[in-house]
């Protein structure tokens, strides 16, 4: 799995994969921010598809926020997403995540718990939502669920995640949220730590290497394992 980081996706051999849009989380929350944030999440999708133009787009689970409405801004957001994806002309996949309870109401495409990318080695990949541990046996799993994000120098990023064989002997890469309204879930301090609310595929977090993609300089930071580099911060 060769990986190329941008903005808070991941780009895998001409598939776009993102996670955790949360669409309508906005209309959830208290924060007064919520205005514009699918808006912003569907510009940012056509900023992704011009740069790489994929094949597929695949969406990593939690596309939307709520467990037991639709919001019309949701509604809107996948609408603008669907459209983007078609526009780009590739294929969106979406794989259902644990909040995506009423995603079927809103959307008539085929809906994946998993979803094997096509690759172009011999490595299977497998995305997935993580909230649930994998069914297909994979060298390699992408999945979302957790939010990453890392705190350096008092500034909380976003971060993927990558952990070399961490799950049952199979590569791990966990994506951020692509929603900017989600905060995220600090890394720091994680290490040593039980966290039921975490994924079960995201075993063994210290042996984790955050990466970090800094849209200013345009440049991929990639840091040590957790248990190391949390002992520097």
């Amino acid at each position: 799995m060769d990986p190329e980081y941008r903005d808070r996706a991941v780009y895998l051999d001409g598939t776009l994969v993102l996670a955790d849009t949360h669409f309508g989380k906005g209309e959830a929350s208290t924060v007064e921010f919520p205005i514009g944030a699918g808006e912003d999440c569907v510009g940012r999708l056509e900023e992704l598809l011009d740069r790489f133009d994929p094949e597929e787009v695949v969406f990593a689970g939690d596309v939307f926020h709520s467990f037991d409405y639709v919001p019309d801004s949701a509604e809107a957001a996948l609408s603008g997403v669907r459209r983007a994806v078609r526009e780009a002309g590739a294929r969106l996949v979406v794989v259902e995540g644990n909040h995506d309870t009423m995603l079927d109401a809103a959307y008539s495409g085929e809906l994946h718990d998993e979803y094997e990318l096509d690759t172009d080695g011999d490595e299977t990949v497998v995305v997935t939502h993580g909230h649930e541990e994998p069914d297909t046996p994979a060298d390699a799993y992408v999945v979302g669920h957790d939010h990453p994000a890392i705190e350096i120098e008092g500034q909380k990023r976003p971060c993927f995640l990558v952990g070399d064989g961490a799950y049952r002997r199979s590569d791990v890469l966990v994506v951020p949220s692509f929603n900017r309204l989600v905060e995220g879930v600090s890394v720091n301090g994680r290490v040593g730590t039980a966290r039921p609310e975490l994924s079960p595929v995201v075993t063994g977090v210290s042996q984790y290497r955050p990466v970090v993609f800094d849209a200013e300089s345009e440049e991929t930071l990639r840091f040590p394992p957790l248990g190391q580099f949390s002992r520097m911060l």
